[in-house]
């Protein structure tokens, strides 16, 4: 079991582990991270938070020595317990991971080691084994594709539970997470869209222990929402743009065909369409200045390789 660190002890990894209803491989997923962080030349903190565990979670985790527990009272959300395990963390760098077995959790170090010159490194599954894959990987898919083109970058996982990053970048974006967990998508898009380096580490993924507490509609519906919102708040024209593009071309097309089709006299229909086109074109520019004007003014500066 990890030592404990006095408080005024520097602390180089915070490593925080979300817990709802885990108990059955609780104490051997913490055993595993143990044991890698104490081979490691690391000195690191655990911070378990419990998200109102109902099944023995509780009880269990009050007996393990050397973690640090915070304990909601009732389920708040992966993303909350993830956030405030973030707030309450000491060390320069936040370990975020799952206790469902699902993570090399023991790769941790190596996540860390990677993180040299980067702001935040994201262990990328290299294969998918979640229930409902018929449907999950087609959408994940789609999704992906889109945030990367939303963020002009590629993103092999746009939601993958574990990820080494700055903690002092972070801070500025925890407000910004939300309470499920699209929280994880919300990190990564938050980093890139405010020019912070995300690097991708290829991992394994294993079929989680217990019972999943994915829903598969609502939470794809958050990814997609969430992706889409925080491309609006740092990059609006990525969205607008294209929108007004096409409006513009349908419109110029549709008035050449009027022009030569009804004696140089435009439809109503076409000159709407090109009023439409100047809307959101404006819009989109209105958008554009005040999130430029709203950006954080003294933000961490990212990391140099």
């Amino acid at each position: 079991m990890p030592e404990i660190i006095d408080d005024a002890a520097h602390i180089d990894v915070s490593v925080v582990l979300p817990v709802y209803n885990e108990k059955g491989h609780l104490l051997d997923e913490i055993a595993r991270i143990t044991e890698a962080l104490d081979a490691s030349r690391y000195t690191y903190e655990i911070i378990v938070v419990d998200d109102g565990s109902d099944d023995g979670s509780s009880e269990q985790l009050e007996t393990i020595e050397g973690i640090r527990l915070l304990s909601f009272t009732h389920n708040r959300g992966s993303g909350s317990a993830r956030r405030s395990g973030t707030q309450a963390a000491r060390g320069d760098v936040v370990v975020w991971t799952d206790s469902d077995m699902s993570y090399p959790n023991d790769r941790i170090p190596e996540l860390v080691d990677e993180l040299d010159g980067w702001d935040q490194v994201v262990g990328a599954r290299t294969s998918e084994q979640g229930t409902l894959k018929l449907f999950r990987v087609p959408a994940k898919f789609l999704i992906r594709k889109l945030a990367s083109y939303l963020s002009a970058t590629k993103i092999p996982d746009l939601n993958s539970g574990l990820r080494a990053f700055r903690r002092d970048v972070s801070l500025q974006f925890l407000h910004l997470l939300p309470v499920g967990f699209s929280c994880v998508t919300t990190i990564t898009m938050t980093f890139l869209a405010n020019g912070y380096s995300v690097k991708y580490v290829p991992i394994g993924y294993a079929k989680r222990a217990g019972k999943s507490k994915f829903h598969w509609w609502s939470d794809t519906r958050r990814y997609l929402t969430q992706v889409i919102r925080m491309i609006l708040s740092y990059a609006p024209l990525r969205v607008i743009a294209p929108i007004g593009t096409v409006l513009l071309l349908v419109g110029s097309t549709k008035l050449v065909y009027d022009l030569f089709d009804k004696d140089l006299r435009p439809a109503l229909n076409t000159l709407l369409l090109l009023f439409a086109a100047f809307q959101i074109f404006a819009i989109g520019l209105l958008a554009d200045l005040i999130v430029r004007l709203n950006r954080t003014k003294n933000a961490v500066d990212p990391a140099r390789r």
